[in-house]
């Protein structure tokens, strides 16, 4: 979902002719970087209004992939009026990908559906559609500066959504950092060109040889809200089981 500090000053940017990799072969390695054949992470999520009221909420999050293709499977253990809510995400190929969300007041599973990829996830500023990764044909994407975040290079990416493609954003600004190619920073901008949402890496750490982002945030900037996940245990490369990934799991709650 990181431990050196990474934000702080602004470096200038550097010329277009200077910068050695095209916008979607970035979008490509930010995609295919190096995150085990599978994941597991528990952790703590904090949603803070815009007086600072705080409701703190606990998950674990499962992640394992398929060849080219990901799985994953978010499930809330407290509080209590949210305990074993589950989301299952599954890649399809070609941009598709299918999303379920487990509601055990309901005791059933409901599919997302596309009109759908542009709600909050439960409660979060986080969207459904945050919840899945981009394909990078969908997107025009261009290389338009080199910048510096604290002591990190950083190539920065515009993403624009081409035509067919079903989405809330009309641009995605992101900082990668040169050579591990983690985003550490992203603004989304709405239908409206307005700066919608702020992602940020708060922190990331090498684990198991996988860089790793530790705590982020994603800030909406229009409700001043903000969501805070934070990873507490990460242990990639455990042989998960494929059943963890379907809607018969889910519902084991």
């Amino acid at each position: 979902m990181f431990f050196f500090a990474l934000f702080g000053m602004m470096g200038q940017a550097i010329g277009e002719d200077n910068f050695g990799i095209g916008g979607r072969e970035l979008a490509q390695l930010v995609r295919n970087r190096e995150n085990g054949d599978d994941f597991l992470g528990q952790g703590k999520m904090e949603l803070i209004d815009k007086n600072n009221n705080r409701r703190e909420r606990s998950f674990v999050l499962y992640r394992k992939d398929q060849g080219d293709l990901s799985q994953q499977v978010l499930r809330f253990a407290a509080p209590a009026d949210i305990a074993g809510t589950a989301f299952l995400s599954v890649e399809l190929g070609k941009g598709e990908t299918e999303q379920f969300l487990y509601l055990p007041v309901l005791k059933r599973t409901r599919r997302i559906v596309s009109s759908q990829k542009g709600h909050s996830f439960v409660n979060t500023d986080f969207t459904y559609e945050d919840m899945e990764r981009r394909d990078v044909d969908l997107w025009d994407h261009k290389v338009v500066a080199v910048e510096k975040i604290g002591q990190a290079v950083c190539f920065v990416l515009e993403s624009v959504p081409k035509k067919m493609t079903k989405t809330e954003y009309s641009l995605i600004k992101s900082w990668v950092i040169k050579d591990i190619n983690v985003p550490v920073k992203v603004d989304y901008f709405d239908k409206k060109n307005r700066l919608f949402k702020e992602y940020r890496v708060n922190n990331i750490e090498n684990v198991q040889g996988v860089w790793t982002e530790m705590a982020v945030s994603m800030f909406d900037v229009i409700n001043s809200h903000r969501t805070v996940m934070k990873n507490e245990k990460v242990v990639y490369n455990s042989g998960l089981a494929d059943e963890l990934f379907t809607e018969r799991n889910l519902e084991r709650w």
